[in-house]
């Protein structure tokens, strides 16, 4: 699935295929789905932009933000190939609004996690 979202009022292109966890973990060097089943403790079933402004103090230490820019970068990877490293990309923002853009990625979060069909 792709989608073309705007950060920072440009667009970018976000690309979630069976590749996905394979590429985060070939870039960050941790597992994507541990990842995130981690910050999932913080969101639940609910929509991620509102649990980005209602995130209780005991479930912090699940958040961790450096996962949800890792997991848009990896997508915006998947999309065009020639964008720059993580940090390089991110320094060509200069603001990076999660809680307006979450929803757009976690159409494709959601897509990129496996399911079983039911028979």
């Amino acid at each position: 699935m792709e989608k073309t979202i705007y950060i920072d009022e440009k667009p970018v292109r976000l690309r979630s295929t069976a590749a996905l966890p394979k590429r985060y973990k070939a870039q960050f060097r941790r597992d994507y789905f541990a990842d995130l089943l981690k910050i999932s403790k913080v969101f639940g079933s609910g929509k991620v932009n509102s649990a980005l402004t209602n995130v209780k103090f005991s479930d912090l230490d699940y958040l961790d933000m450096d996962v949800l820019y890792d997991v848009i970068w990896t997508m915006a990877k998947s999309a065009d190939k020639s964008i720059p490293d993580p940090m390089e990309w991110l320094d060509g923002f200069e603001t990076f609004p999660l809680q307006e853009i979450m929803t757009e990625v976690q159409e494709l979060l959601e897509n990129s996690m496996p399911q079983t069909k039911k028979k």
